[in-house]
């Protein structure tokens, strides 16, 4: 797919008939590091980016997934005729775990039913609307004494637009703050009738060169820059998120660039620096896929202050670790 094609039409996406779902891969309760006090965040599937550190590589894919974990397999092979798809075979040694076809599979759950040593799983999940508000309503509690919130993340959220702003709409009507976590590649006049029902924007940028944010990601920045420049003459609050990236996107010259970039934008709170891990590198490997960054290694923590001094510098307030 051209990076072109994925710039977000939400005209086109979920348009049904029927009760208004979100497909999640995760719900997390209890977060502090996504918007401010304690926070319930939810993550939505599906991104129009593809990076070679995500740490989340189950969220690119706008549909569900079926993950195998081989040091978890015990080789009962039960799964093998549990599929009704046949998508599950023994690899080409005897003692070998199964073998997943991708484009056999359609998520049915059957194998799971057999697995009882947990080796295989699915990610994502629809939820309604109501669901999720009722989710949300809960913890309004701990919300109002810490001044948190919900947060909607993903991958990224706008993929599913018409379910996150009835969501959005839903949250703020119980006098929720709201924020959404957003790589910014969308059409503004699209994603502006969404902020309407924002408190706050945490905006990813990845690197300050478009030919390298495209190397990188799989889309160009002209498009995240400008959404940016136009949330500030909004007046969005809006708190930058860096992941610094060994090789990638941590050289001095384009922090610099970066900070002379935020320094022009009124409403950015803060930056937060969010140093590369190795965490989710288990995951790519679950989804029988690659990945690029293998064996690269965490930046010190005398480089992660250094680049965050550069911010400090000129006047920004920077936060190392989100």
């Amino acid at each position: 797919m051209n990076w072109r094609d994925k710039i977000l039409d939400f005209d086109s996406l979920n348009h049904s008939d029927h009760e208004l779902m979100g497909l999640v891969f995760d719900i997390q309760k209890f977060a502090i590091h996504d918007g401010g006090g304690i926070r319930t965040v939810v993550f939505l599937k599906g991104c129009p980016l593809s990076c070679a550190w995500c740490a989340n590589p189950e969220s690119i894919k706008g549909t569900k997934e079926i993950t195998f974990t081989p040091n978890k397999c015990i080789n009962c092979r039960k799964c093998l005729q549990a599929c009704p798809q046949k998508a599950l075979s023994q690899g080409c040694e005897l003692s070998s775990t199964p073998v997943v076809d991708r484009e056999r599979c359609i998520q049915c759950g059957e194998c799971l039913k057999t697995c009882y040593a947990g080796a295989l799983n699915i990610i994502g999940r629809h939820v309604s609307l109501a669901e999720l508000m009722i989710m949300v309503e809960r913890d309004r509690k701990f919300y109002d004494q810490s001044g948190g919130g919900v947060t909607f993340s993903g991958g990224e959220p706008l993929l599913q637009a018409e379910f996150l702003k009835a969501a959005l709409q839903e949250t703020q009507s119980l006098g929720i703050h709201t924020a959404i976590e957003t790589s910014g590649f969308l059409a503004w006049d699209k994603l502006e009738s969404v902020l309407l029902h924002v408190d706050l924007a945490l905006v990813d940028m990845k690197h300050m060169d478009s030919q390298q944010h495209l190397a990188l990601t799989g889309v160009p920045n002209e498009n995240i820059l400008a959404n940016l420049r136009n949330m500030a003459t909004i007046g969005l609050p809006v708190r930058i998120r860096l992941p610094l990236i060994p090789g990638c996107n941590d050289s001095r010259e384009n922090i610099q660039r970066t900070a002379e970039f935020v320094k022009q934008l009124p409403n950015v709170q803060s930056v937060d620096i969010l140093p590369y891990h190795r965490l989710g590198e288990r995951k790519w490997a679950q989804l029988d896929s690659d990945y690029s960054l293998s064996g690269l290694v965490p930046p010190e923590d005398s480089h992660v202050q250094e680049r965050a001094k550069i911010f400090r510098d000129m006047g920004i307030k920077v936060r190392v670790g989100g």
